[in-house]
């Protein structure tokens, strides 16, 4: 597995609580929990966007 690079995160207290408790839920730690989202958020741009690209509008019926 490739090293990690470690920065400052800033988020709002509240957001931070949520995060804790979602975290716990999840099983994982906070440092994981963000890691995942943040994993799956970059899958999902990836599908979004074409080889040429321009991201594609995703539809939400």
């Amino acid at each position: 597995m490739a090293e990690k690079k470690a920065f400052v995160l800033r988020v709002n207290p509240d957001m931070l609580k949520e995060l804790e408790a979602w975290a716990q839920q999840d099983f994982r730690s906070l440092n994981g929990q963000i890691e995942y989202l943040l994993s799956e958020a970059l899958k999902k741009q990836r599908k979004l966007k074409p080889k040429g690209g321009e991201p594609i509008e995703e539809k939400n019926d």
